[in-house]
């Protein structure tokens, strides 16, 4: 089959979405999963408390994380404090990077909750981490069938970063946004795709790798999908109003030392190959006695571990890669275009101390991998190794999650 022919699949099969019954497993997946991490982290707190990070008072702001106690709390870490300032004060400039959608939603329902913001950035992550199994099955059914689509939810749901879903971060509401963006673009509804993808683009910059997708699914009425473009605008014009500055998102990326490499995502990637090498050498060595990666100062992270977490996020760019390839091949252009496109925005603005900084929870809203991923836990063996290798890796980050360790 031509790849002209994979990109026109969708549109001929998906004229509406598979019935509700499909919803049963998602709800299903949701219910325990997310109860299971929820607890896991809970137990993590309240059983290792004496390995809790002894500088998590540098990054913790307990008026704001500490709400219903530790049943809440340990949902709140992190990019969490950012989220919660501004929904409850409102943006400075050095915010301009965290985008308005999710915390001006936690703002709404926080005051609701008579201030309790922790509270309502749970629930509007739960919600929308809910939604998007849902769609994610109708999706995942048209092309892998009920038992596949039960796979790519599980998968997910499992994937060893599945814990933002449920904290207070944006994943979840951008995850569902960009399903929703593809189901209602091949459904035919490519205004409300549009509107989708602006609400998906004031939630994480990165959703701007809708577009050329959205366009390929629409063809020649891609022009419907200009509702795109009022939506987007508020956010800048926001900023304008507000700070005076309507590129603040922008320019307060250097905070995290982020770059625009000349090279766009080959930077990224040249980067992260050279902290990777360095990473080898060493774990090599065996000692912190002499640094291989100076961009992380050892004050900061032993070498040892400096290596440890570039070798890991370098494996979760090759893991990205392969599955993007998959996913062009067998689901067609406009989700392979959306998954590279996906990974070389973040690949294009490296962190000068970590590359490929986030890069994991970044994979977490680029649903076609997960599909990718379904399709080769087609068979038993492989379907097994997925799932303990994934509630593995995710019950160990749930846990550094607990403890104020950096988890990203």
């Amino acid at each position: 089959m031509s790849t002209g022919q994979r990109t026109a699949a969708p549109s001929a099969v998906a004229g509406s979405l598979p019935p509700t019954r499909s919803a049963r497993s998602a709800v299903e997946i949701f219910v325990w999963s997310r109860t299971g991490v929820w607890l896991a982290a809970l137990l993590a707190l309240l059983t290792l408390e004496p390995l809790r990070n002894p500088r998590a008072g540098r990054w913790d702001d307990p008026p704001l994380t500490h709400d219903l106690g530790a049943i809440t709390d340990v949902r709140a870490r992190w990019d969490s404090v950012h989220f919660l300032r501004i929904a409850k004060h409102g943006y400075t400039a050095a915010a301009g990077s965290f985008y308005p959608l999710y915390p001006a939603i936690v703002g709404v329902l926080g005051r609701s909750f008579r201030g309790h913001y922790v509270l309502a950035g749970i629930v509007v992550s739960l919600v929308s981490t809910l939604g998007a199994f849902v769609l994610l099955e109708r999706i995942a059914e048209q092309r892998l069938g009920a038992a596949g689509a039960r796979r790519a939810v599980l998968y997910l749901a499992l994937f060893p970063m599945a814990l933002f879903l449920q904290a207070v971060y944006s994943e979840s509401l951008f995850l569902f946004l960009c399903l929703a963006a593809f189901a209602l673009a091949e459904s035919g509804r490519l205004a409300e795709a549009g509107v989708a993808a602006g609400l998906a683009i004031l939630t994480r910059p990165v959703g701007i790798a809708l577009l050329p997708p959205l366009a390929l699914i629409a063809g020649r009425r891609a022009w419907r999908l200009a509702t795109v473009l009022p939506v987007a605008a508020l956010y800048p014009l926001y900023l304008w109003w507000k700070l005076g500055d309507g590129g603040a998102f922008a320019r307060s990326e250097g905070t995290w030392h982020r770059h625009l490499s000349p090279a766009g995502p080959f930077g990224g990637i040249w980067d992260s190959l050279r902290a990777g090498w360095a990473g080898v050498r060493q774990i090599a060595s065996g000692s912190n006695a002499h640094v291989y990666w100076s961009a992380v100062s050892p004050a900061d992270s032993t070498p040892l571990r400096t290596a440890t977490l570039n070798l890991e996020l370098l494996a979760f760019l090759l893991l990205f890669v392969a599955l993007a390839v998959l996913a062009w091949r067998r689901f067609g252009a406009p989700y392979g275009l959306f998954s590279t496109l996906s990974l070389a925005i973040p690949l294009s603005v490296p962190s000068s101390r970590w590359p490929l900084l986030s890069l994991p929870r970044f994979g977490l809203a680029i649903f076609p991998l997960f599909l990718a991923l379904a399709w080769l836990g087609g068979r038993p063996r492989a379907h097994a190794a997925i799932v303990a290798l994934s509630a593995l890796l995710l019950g160990v980050f749930v846990t550094q999650w607990a403890l104020w360790d950096w988890v990203a």
